[in-house]
């Protein structure tokens, strides 16, 4: 059975804000660890039934990514419930919901 391995660094200032992220992993095309601004994971307990979370943002990160980054990520849970599941109505609604979400930050950068 093949492993692959992926690998987070964070690193904290003072009041444990993270000010820098680094990754990496096993299967990715360049060796080494990379920077990032931000970071959401996920996992399921099937045990508990509910969804564990870490989202972790570098104080340095801007709010218009912040929530460009989110929006993208709704968008590929979106392609992720179309993929594994087949509901395309799901999807559909998840994808309606990342365009209003995207008009919404649009017109606050006009204002």
């Amino acid at each position: 059975m093949k492993k692959s391995t992926i690998q987070f660094t964070v690193h904290l200032d003072d009041s444990n804000t993270p000010e820098k992220i680094e990754w990496d992993a096993a299967d990715k095309p360049d060796p080494g660890f990379s920077e990032t601004k931000s970071i959401s994971i996920a996992l399921w307990d099937h045990v508990q039934k509910n969804t564990m979370r870490i989202d972790l943002w570098t104080k340095d990160m801007p709010v218009d990514e912040m929530k460009r980054f989110y929006i993208d990520c709704i968008g590929g849970l979106s392609q992720s419930v179309l993929t594994s599941t087949g509901d395309e109505k799901m999807a559909a609604e998840m994808n309606t919901l990342c365009d209003r979400l995207a008009q919404l930050v649009r017109d606050s950068e006009r204002a």
